[in-house]
């Protein structure tokens, strides 16, 4: 009986891994903005570049840019040269989309819960193609990611905890009604992340 075959794994490209870089963080920038305009938070550093924006003149672009910077250091000691360049180029695109797409879009209504939901999913999904080319947005990505890859704990899971932790965290800075509608999108996105991103079902760069 001959032995089974199994189909060769093959990597992405230069060109495949710039494309989702660039398609992944725009599409978490339009996740942003839906956020910011109806003035929801997330988790995570996206979390605390909102609360930031929200406190301070800084814009979510300049405010998510400097929260990461410390984060490189460990994604260097543990992922590499190669992950730690393509997160910081996604930090960069997304802190570069996040502050242009407002010029380019804008909104005469929005419900906040469809922002929350809408905005989560995604985000989610964005997250999803930078995770799957061996890049992420740093900080609290970063750990996920090890502790997915080191024990084995789901990073969806992890990551809808602590998101929904920076959340509640919140009530200093944002309405306790949009903090609520907020814990939805929060749900919505690690759901994208906990159902698609699982060791072992895709063989991709990663």
């Amino acid at each position: 009986m001959s032995a089974i075959t199994l189909p060769k794994v093959q990597k992405h490209t230069r060109l495949e891994d710039a494309q989702a870089m660039i398609l992944g963080t725009l599409i978490i920038a339009l996740g942003v903005n839906l956020y910011t305009h109806a003035g929801l938070l997330t988790g995570g550093s996206a979390g605390l570049a909102f609360l930031i924006q929200y406190s301070t003149s800084l814009t979510f672009g300049q405010a998510f840019f400097l929260i990461n910077i410390p984060f490189y250091l460990l994604a260097v000691l543990h992922f590499g040269w190669e992950f730690t360049i393509k997160t910081f180029l996604a930090v960069f695109f997304l802190s570069v989309f996040a502050d242009l797409t407002p010029l380019l879009v804008s909104f005469d209504q929005l419900n906040p819960i469809y922002a929350s939901v809408a905005g989560g999913f995604l985000m989610g999904v964005g997250f999803l193609m930078l995770f799957r080319h061996n890049a992420s947005l740093g900080g609290l990505n970063i750990l996920a990611r090890y502790l997915a890859e080191k024990y084995g704990i789901s990073m969806g899971k992890f990551q809808m905890a602590v998101d929904c932790g920076i959340v509640l965290l919140s009530v200093f800075v944002v309405d306790f009604t949009l903090i609520v509608i907020s814990i939805l999108g929060a749900i919505a996105l690690n759901m994208i992340i906990a159902v698609n991103h699982k060791p072992g079902r895709y063989m991709g760069n990663v």
